[in-house]
């Protein structure tokens, strides 16, 4: 009879290894919360950073390639670096699909063409890696792909809220119900068979028009069917409640860790 013992050492090794060069939060309510907020906080701090754009698209820029080479500097999943990162991506994927369409490029071209760029993308991580799974990342090269891919679906869910919201006259408020709706078939075609990583990647993009539809609801004016509440104050507001949510899950992953590791 052999001896388990290496086996077990090394299985053990290996989980510890891929713990800590796990580079994504696990997939909870409190992600699927966190991601929609700041989907929102986005949007109108894109909006209200456009007052002055020269200013706001710098700072968008800057942001977002400061944010994820800290992301990809650290070595394993941080809340506060990971959830920045995303909210940078949120401000400057906002900025990328609303200077398309202001230079004349309407959401009827837009919205399918962010489509096939997030397929390419998709594609090409599949061939690349073999996986889509959000739990394989942990090589440098697949981080890549990941933060591809959610750049992609960002500037697509922008695109497709403004769409329904403007384009097909939705408004924002219909068009964050509709949205509502959408983001559940997902768990609905899951129960029905169909693939985890599938059905977590349609349901990420939606959370994109989601939260931006209902951001942009409470944010624009009466005139143009919102709550007039102003997007610097909804920013502020929304800024506020996700840095609230990640304080938590950092003060849980901490005690978690120090559960492991005393």
């Amino acid at each position: 009879m052999t001896d388990p013992g290496p086996a077990r050492h090394r299985a053990g090794t290996a989980e510890v290894t891929a713990q800590v060069w796990s580079k994504v939060p696990e997939v909870t309510v409190l992600f699927w919360v966190t991601k929609i907020l700041t989907t929102g906080m986005g949007e109108t701090t894109s909006d209200f950073l456009a007052n002055s754009p020269a200013v706001g698209g710098a700072l968008g820029l800057i942001g977002f390639v400061g944010f994820l080479w800290l992301q990809f500097r650290t070595p394993r999943y941080s809340p506060w670096t990971y959830w920045t990162a995303i909210v940078m991506v949120s401000v400057f994927g906002t900025m990328a699909a609303d200077i398309v369409h202001v230079v004349g490029i309407p959401y009827l071209v837009t919205t399918p063409v962010f489509v096939l760029v997030l397929a390419g993308v998709l594609i090409a991580w599949y061939r690349s890696e073999g996986t889509l799974s959000i739990h394989s990342i942990r090589t440098r090269r697949r981080e890549k792909f990941y933060w591809a891919t959610v750049l992609a679906t960002f500037a697509l869910g922008t695109a497709a809220g403004d769409l329904t919201a403007t384009t097909f006259h939705l408004g924002y408020f219909s068009s964050g119900v509709l949205f509502a709706v959408l983001i559940a078939l997902p768990a609905v075609a899951r129960l029905l068979g169909l693939n985890a990583v599938a059905a977590f990647w349609w349901a990420y993009v939606l959370t994109r028009p989601l939260g931006a539809s209902f951001a942009d609801w409470m944010g624009v004016s009466k005139d143009r069917g919102g709550l007039g509440w102003g997007t610097g104050p909804v920013s502020l507001a929304l800024t506020v409640l996700i840095a609230v949510l990640v304080a938590f899950l950092a003060s849980h992953r901490y005690a978690s860790d120090s559960s492991i590791n005393p």
